[in-house]
């Protein structure tokens, strides 16, 4: 399908053949008819990709101090790497289209294949797959053209609910590009006195032709002119629908305001402010955010949980069906404020015009690809003949494109990369250009059914770990999995018989335990007997709420990352832990929890302490292992530096194993190599991950017996099922 993506580095806009999207269960696939540029939005976020890397870093200090951190912790090289693939990418552009469903996930409510919606949240692309919730039935009255104006309608009216102006108040509009004329047609049909001004005289002409008191700032004679009309008290609410660095218009909005008036940023505006105009009017500051209550967050965008209308009634989803309704009805029409249609494969000559005309206000994409969309692969460059074993990628994330793609090659697996997937086809386009891989397959599944693929590496999300390695193994592909292995006991037990009655090899990715360091101690602790103590301490910093970890589908920290370090520390000791007993910060969920504390106790006797703390200082290395026993002392820090019975080894190479890990499942499934010990040693370590979070919920298991005897509805609580 055809795409409208912009490089993050150069600001190159282009027209990409990309694979088409899978829906997930709370999404809608839809086939798009029309798409609409915002101008102020993407204007932005285009002069801001085209823009040096040192105007980058000044417009995002806070992305900056994350790298700075970054690289305190993990070091330069890996950061620079991770920098750079984040530059190399290609931003899909556009959030606001209207199309026919072709297809719709089973946890979507009232959509089906066939209705017309508007959309949200999606690009400028053929297909889209969309939240469900941010897709919106459009009535029959309404206008393909009409209905792309959805989202950004939401916006302007999200921004009128923060202003709460009653019928027959008064309200201004400062700037009156598209979201300031439709923050103007959408304050009118609410009954309210609307007066919109701007800079340029077309514009307030546009907003005198739909039946506002439109005005060209002037200064003190437009505030004059503004007191009349209120009867000398100011407006009961500016809506700032300007885009400008500057704070004049805040600072301007002050002055028409009456007092104890209201004032909505909803636009992108400077905000360097004096104090005495707002204190001595007592004025209300307030910022609309985006299309209203539900956006950005992810229990409503990608769950699919809408809040209940009694709590809440205007949600993002109903901001877009209100705006459906008044065009349906007739009270609000926007058809006149479309300026330029181009086709999609023109896009860049539609930005040439938002760029280069002045007067060019609502621009719009137009399709016609099918509503029962074609599966086919895309080929990233001819096929060549390579040797078995041929590798299949399913995932694109950043781990895929910074880590696991640079150790894959380095362990000799980069002529034998055929084909990549992703649930969002632009990530494995992205990734197969900047890698050599072939083809871009749409679907797992399609990639699953080649024969010229021999091994699968499934780089996807936590909680869909399980069910495709029981896919892949089942397709009779040797399967690698990057940890978890699994998120219940339910799931290790379905992966587990799909290993026993296929033939191909599986393997999880712990990568620590081959990790030259790691490998050099084992060494060192083999020539002594007896029992370990183990002290791990990881320094894992936090994470912002948005990050996926919180999202409780994927199991949480514990399972996806504490998971590493229960591993290294078995490893080490040689054998699985009998004993498991955890202990949390009782902040959030259990299955959520972050900072924690895990004693391991083994057979021979061996104990092993893990302290999992998010809140260390940043400049603290973030892993530091502890071994004593067997006659030695050995320490790990960071895997950087080895010390062992206080002698620091030389010449051992940095890293936590990665490459060494793929290089051992390249000569396992060759022969080379025994691999059933790794595999054993995997199945304990997500049985005792599993077990942890058993024991912060106050569950006392044995990880070889794990979840068998729980309550039902406890283990439920805890995020399993028995």
């Amino acid at each position: 399908m055809k795409q409208v993506v912009q490089s993050v580095s150069g600001g190159e806009l282009k027209v990409a053949e990309v694979p088409q999207p899978e829906p997930g269960a709370t999404e809608v696939l839809v086939a798009t008819r029309r798409s609409l540029l915002s101008a102020g939005t993407e204007r932005a976020v285009r002069e801001l990709a085209s823009a040096s890397l040192l105007r980058k870093a000044r417009a995002r200090p806070d992305l900056v101090r994350q790298v700075v951190s970054k690289a305190r912790t993990e070091g330069v090289r890996s950061t620079l790497a991770a920098v750079r693939n984040r530059l190399d990418e290609d931003m899909p552009l556009g959030y606001s289209a209207s199309g026919v469903v072709v297809a719709a996930g089973p946890a979507t409510d009232g959509i089906r294949p066939g209705m017309r919606v508007a959309t949200a949240s999606a690009g400028h692309a053929e297909y889209q797959a969309v939240p469900g919730l941010l897709a919106v039935p459009v009535p029959e009255a309404v206008s393909d053209q009409a209905a792309a104006f959805g989202a950004v309608a939401a916006i302007a009216l999200q921004g009128l609910r923060q202003a709460e102006v009653g019928v027959g108040g008064s309200v201004a509009v400062l700037g009156l590009g598209l979201v300031g004329q439709l923050t103007v047609r959408l304050a009118l049909a609410s009954g309210l006195n609307v007066i919109g001004i701007d800079l340029r005289d077309w514009t307030a002409e546009l907003a005198r032709g739909a039946g506002a008191v439109g005005l060209v700032e002037a200064g003190a004679p437009t505030t004059e002119e503004i007191l009349e009309i209120t009867r000398g008290r100011g407006v009961d609410a500016i809506l700032i629908t300007a885009a400008t660095r500057s704070s004049e218009p805040v600072a301007r909005a002050t002055e028409i305001a009456r007092d104890r008036g209201r004032l909505v940023v909803v636009g992108d505006v400077g905000l360097e402010l004096d104090r005495r105009k707002f204190y001595e009017r007592e004025l209300d500051l307030r910022f609309a955010r985006s299309y209203g209550p539900g956006r950005y967050d992810r229990t409503y965008e990608e769950w699919g949980v809408d809040y209940p209308i009694g709590h809440v009634r205007w949600t993002a989803r109903r901001n877009i069906e209100a705006y459906l309704d008044l065009v349906a009805s007739g009270r609000v029409t926007v058809d006149d404020l479309v300026t330029h249609v181009f086709p999609v494969e023109q896009a860049t000559a539609a930005y040439d015009v938002l760029d280069s005309d002045p007067r060019s206000l609502a621009v719009q994409l137009s399709y016609a690809a099918p509503a029962q969309p074609s599966r086919s692969a895309i080929t990233i460059r001819p096929r060549r003949s390579s040797p078995r074993l041929r590798a299949g990628l399913i995932g694109a994330g950043n781990y895929a494109k910074a880590t696991f793609l640079p150790a894959l090659k380095a362990a000799g697996w980069a002529d034998d990369l055929v084909a990549v997937t992703s649930a969002k086809g632009l990530s494995a386009q992205h990734l197969a250009q900047r890698n050599d891989i072939a083809v871009v397959v749409p679907t797992v599944e399609d990639l699953l059914a080649r024969d010229d693929i021999d091994v699968v590496f499934i780089l996807s999300r936590h909680d869909s770990h399980a069910r495709l390695a029981v896919q892949a193994l089942d397709a009779g592909k040797h399967v690698f999995v990057e940890k978890p292995l699994a998120l219940s006991q339910g799931e290790l037990d379905e992966l587990t018989a799909a290993y026993d009655r296929n033939s191909g090899h599986l393997f999880a990715g712990f990568n620590r335990r081959h990790a030259p360091m790691v490998v050099r101690a084992r060494e060192a602790l083999a020539t002594g007997s007896g029992p370990l103590t183990v002290a791990y301490r990881i320094n894992a910093g936090s994470l912002p709420h948005s990050h996926w970890y919180y999202d409780r589908r994927q199991g949480g920290r514990v399972c996806g990352e504490v998971c590493h370090f229960i591993d290294l520390a078995s490893w080490l000791v040689g054998e699985q832990p009998s004993v498991v007993h955890a202990h949390g910060s009782g902040r959030g969920e259990t299955a959520l929890e972050e900072d924690v504390s895990v004693l391991l106790g083994y057979a021979d006797g061996s104990t092993a302490t893990i302290t999992y703390c998010t809140r260390g200082h940043r400049r603290t290395p973030k892993e530091r292992v502890e071994v004593l026993g067997r006659g030695h002392t050995v320490v790990i820090d960071d895997f950087r530096r080895l010390e062992i019975d206080g002698v620091v080894v030389k010449r051992v190479p940095v890293g936590k194993g990665h490459q060494e890990l793929l290089a051992h499942v390249r000569a396992a499934i060759a022969g080379d190599t025994p691999d059933q010990p790794e595999l054993e040693a995997s199945l304990g370590t997500t049985k005792a991950a599993l077990s942890v979070v058993a024991a912060l919920a106050g569950i006392q298991v044995n990880p070889s017996r794990l979840l068998t005897q729980v309550d039902p509805a406890i283990a439920v609580g805890a995020g399993f099922s028995s």
